[in-house]
């Protein structure tokens, strides 16, 4: 051997062997190209990576589903059960609300047994009404106009809307049996009327949505139609020159103008909206002439009719100085206002409320002769 080849064994073997690349010592991937293929295509790298993606989120969106389906499947579970609760309590608070009104019914029953007043009426008749009062059929304007007038009736009245134009005409065109039943008294009136031994007004004024306070209104309205009637009875005993006199005309006419002026009276009691501030004098003046002390129900409706304000007369104002005093004839305070000069109507069925008062105690006249009216 030579020594060239020599020198060039000795530097192979002082040299480091060279250690094999990472694709050749990993064991191939079936999935990638072969062990042998020594590069792979950019195109072959991103179908790899979409397809790893596509199975992540094929994943995700299995285990969401899965937590949705879980969660709404214990939402309507829960909704389930709460709608059972609420079933459950609205069932109870019916039947409590049906046990309570059943004894506040019986309690009313019983508290009307003992004061002498009617039974209340049947709930299945109340709402038998009720419902027939709300489903009235409804006609067109103009035809409910033409159909009041072939009735001989207004086609309107004043202030009247649709709905009471239309009650009006069924009104009208019920069956007897359904309409409300009139009182054969001098004014015909819905109110029952009531035992002349039930007819003394209470010392004080029940209080208002009371059953007290409707048995009230009929009370007054019997109290008046006992009076009217008595005057009626009266008037037809006299004898017939009497009637045929101007005295006896006059007091006819007299008795047909207290009818036409209390009408408008009765219609309150009847719809029982009368104002405290005549309804309280009114009952005061009712009782005392119920009492016979007919001197004391005369200042009572003074009061209510003229009032206790201050009326000038003669000179009010001297000089040019104003006096203390004349303050005091403009104050309107509790129980100075004159409440029959607010309008007409209220000041003729006052009026007439001293008609019936001058009558009562000829009719009724009072063992003390010092409670007798001028």
């Amino acid at each position: 051997m030579d020594f060239k080849s020599l020198m060039a064994s000795q530097i192979a073997k002082s040299k480091p062997k060279p250690s094999p690349s990472p694709s050749q010592s990993q064991s191939p991937d079936p999935s990638t190209p072969s062990a042998t293929q020594k590069y792979l295509r950019r195109a072959e790298l991103e179908a790899a990576r979409e397809a790893a993606y596509a199975a992540e989120q094929a994943r995700i969106d299995a285990e969401r589903e899965e937590r949705a389906s879980k969660k709404r499947k214990l939402e309507e579970e829960e909704a389930e059960r709460a709608a059972v609760r609420e079933e459950k309590k609205r069932r109870l608070a019916e039947e409590s609300r049906k046990r309570r009104l059943e004894e506040e019914r019986e309690e009313e029953r019983k508290r009307r047994k003992r004061l002498g007043l009617p039974d209340l009426p049947d709930p299945a008749i109340e709402e038998g009404n009720k419902s027939s009062s709300t489903s009235l059929e409804d006609i067109p304007d103009d035809e409910l106009r033409s159909k009041l007038r072939s009735l001989n009736e207004p086609a309107a009245l004043y202030d009247e809307s649709h709905a009471s134009r239309l009650k009006r005409y069924h009104a009208l065109t019920a069956p007897k049996s359904l309409k409300p039943k009139l009182s054969d008294g001098p004014i015909p009136t819905t109110l029952e009327p009531v035992p002349e031994k039930d007819m003394l007004l209470p010392s004080t004024l029940p209080a208002e949505n009371t059953p007290e306070h409707a048995f009230l209104y009929r009370q007054l309205a019997s109290y008046f139609t006992l009076l009217l009637r008595e005057w009626s009875f009266a008037l037809s005993q006299r004898d017939a020159a009497v009637k045929a006199s101007t005295s006896g005309k006059a007091a006819h006419n007299s008795y047909l103008q207290v009818l036409k002026d209390l009408t408008p009276l009765f219609r309150r009691f009847e719809r029982a909206d009368l104002e405290h501030n005549l309804l309280d004098p009114i009952c005061q003046i009712v009782r005392s002439a119920q009492a016979r002390r007919y001197v004391e129900a005369n200042d009572k409706y003074l009061t209510l009719s003229i009032g206790k304000a201050a009326w000038p007369i003669g000179v009010t104002m001297v000089g040019i100085h104003e006096r203390s005093a004349r303050e005091k004839l403009s104050e309107s305070g509790e129980g100075k206002q004159a409440h029959i000069m607010t309008d007409e109507v209220t000041r003729k069925y006052l009026q007439s409320i001293k008609r019936c008062l001058s009558f009562a105690q000829t009719r009724w006249p009072p063992e003390d002769l010092g409670q007798l009216m001028g």
